[in-house]
């Protein structure tokens, strides 16, 4: 077993093997090894997705935890893939985005046509699920739930570094009554010092970009589609995203700039709300 580059999917299936040892066994880290006959350090470097475990150390770690050979392959399937620098998951895994965003320390994103989840209201994020029609009624609860979850680390006293680059088109979205579109121009506001708006002439950014960068381990490129997560840790998929932020950088607004923006965003809602027809409250 060698000690490897981890990547997101790495760190997120380790801790789930982790979260199996300590649910399924009254083994600590070291107590499993010791029981595996592996050295002290070999537990812990696979469950934190650092060294990849052989077919043979998941069949030993697992059936130490009590799982049968079903769920055994089942896990084996997808650890084939833990280390891949490019990686797609379906979007209903919401555990290895988190984690991501958990362990860096610096975030830059741009999006096109919807405010970043990480600044997004409730009603704001409900209204995306419930507007798409594609996820089950019955999931949007949990769905939502999760994303609000995800914003805890932004109110950390060691939150992440962030830049959050919006393209004015996500702000003309009609997306829900204008009382909840107002509300989030007024979240926008309040975290306007991370906020940089790209204007609605500048199109030559078409793609959504999250860039993580972490104290030890490679940086991360994210993006999203309605079908797909997508994580790459290639270096010349970080360094095409470091020269994307470069440019985004160089065309957006500055942060007063973006300020006054937004205000103007919030101010044409009110200034609706005394025609007849509206539909702010």
């Amino acid at each position: 077993m060698a000690a490897i580059a981890s990547t997101p999917y790495s760190r997120d299936l380790g801790d789930e093997l982790r979260r199996i040892r300590e649910s399924c066994t009254p083994h600590h880290g070291r107590a499993m090894a010791v029981h595996l006959g592996w050295d002290p350090s070999k537990v812990s470097d696979i469950e934190l997705g650092k060294a990849r475990a052989s077919d043979i150390d998941l069949v030993q770690y697992l059936a130490t935890c009590g799982k049968d050979l079903h769920f055994v392959e089942s896990f084996r399937r997808r650890y084939h893939h833990a280390f891949d620098l490019y990686f797609a998951q379906d979007n209903s895994n919401l555990r290895t985005l988190a984690m991501t965003e958990t362990m860096a320390t610096k975030i830059m994103s741009y999006d096109l046509i919807v405010i970043h989840g990480l600044l997004q209201t409730e009603r704001y994020a409900r209204e995306l699920f419930v507007d798409s029609h594609i996820e089950a009624p019955s999931d949007i609860d949990a769905y939502v739930e999760a994303r609000m979850g995800r914003q805890t680390i932004m109110r950390r006293h060691n939150r992440p570094e962030c830049v959050f680059y919006v393209h004015e088109l996500a702000l003309r979205m009609r997306l829900g009554s204008a009382e909840i579109r107002e509300d989030q121009y007024l979240r926008l506001l309040f975290n306007s010092h991370i906020l940089r708006i790209v204007p609605a002439h500048i199109t030559s950014f078409r793609s959504a970009c999250t860039l993580y960068e972490f104290p030890k381990a490679a940086p991360v490129v994210f993006t999203e589609t309605e079908m797909a997560q997508v994580f790459a840790q290639e270096k010349a998929a970080v360094a095409r995203a470091r020269r994307l932020f470069q440019r985004l950088d160089a065309v957006a607004l500055d942060e007063e700039q973006s300020r006054s923006k937004l205000m103007e965003y919030v101010s044409g809602l009110r200034e609706d709300s005394h025609d007849p027809g509206t539909d702010l409250a």
